[in-house]
């Protein structure tokens, strides 16, 4: 059996196309999905328990159900609710919400790590809430939570190969299209894997030299 790599070469525009798209969806998804988990943890923490409940239905809903069929709710069952999203909004949409719910539990451990007798402290000496959130809690959470971020960054990454069943014409989508025409399935699905793992590893990387240069500044600030 021999690969032919000219199926790939031949169509390297579709290919690069596809991977930019693909990247430019899971870095929205990621970034809006941090936001909605920081903001969905702050809530269930500080807030009255009749905005926390929806909230932790919403988590446990999203925790609880397939990314696959999360998607075609929002996709297919968003004209229903008046939400007629195009195919890419759609995607970016799913992610972050996927992501966020994790991402707020990454969160709330990390508030909940923090001693409570330095936020007692805090409050005995007159900083209101918010402030303690922001300068007390934040810095210290973050530290001990960046791994189970960086963990979930690279899991939404590979969550993005999903995204064809809606027809975004992400990497997996095209190189399903050139494996159809072509009838090249071995050479392009192992060229998407080898694609897949090479951007993994290269997030995988980035994350833990983050996570070695905030623990340096974290012992420069404390020493």
């Amino acid at each position: 059996m021999s690969f032919n790599l000219a199926i790939l070469t031949d169509n390297w525009r579709e290919i690069l196309d596809g991977m930019a798209l693909t990247i430019l969806i899971w870095a929205a998804g990621t970034a809006i999905g941090l936001a909605v988990g920081l903001a969905v943890a702050v809530v269930q923490l500080f807030t009255n328990r009749w905005l926390a409940a929806p909230l932790a239905l919403y988590v446990a809903v999203m925790r609880g159900t397939p990314f696959l069929i999360q998607l075609f709710v929002i996709y297919y069952g968003g004209p229903f609710f008046g939400l007629d999203l195009t195919p890419l909004t759609a995607g970016i949409a799913g992610l972050a919400l996927y992501g966020g719910a994790y991402f707020s539990e990454i969160f709330r451990a990390g508030f909940l790590s923090v001693p409570p007798g330095q936020i007692e402290a805090a409050r005995m000496m007159g900083i209101g809430r918010l402030d303690i959130v922001r300068h007390v809690q934040l810095p210290q959470m973050l530290v001990i939570i960046l791994p189970a971020l960086a963990n979930m960054t690279v899991l939404l990454s590979k969550e993005t190969a999903v995204l064809s069943v809606i027809t975004v014409n992400e990497l997996t989508s095209v190189i399903q299209s050139i494996g159809s025409t072509t009838f090249a399935f071995a050479e392009t699905l192992l060229f998407l894997a080898l694609v897949y793992w090479a951007f993994l590893e290269i997030v995988t990387a980035a994350a833990r030299r983050l996570e070695k240069r905030v623990g340096r500044f974290m012992l420069r600030s404390q020493s």
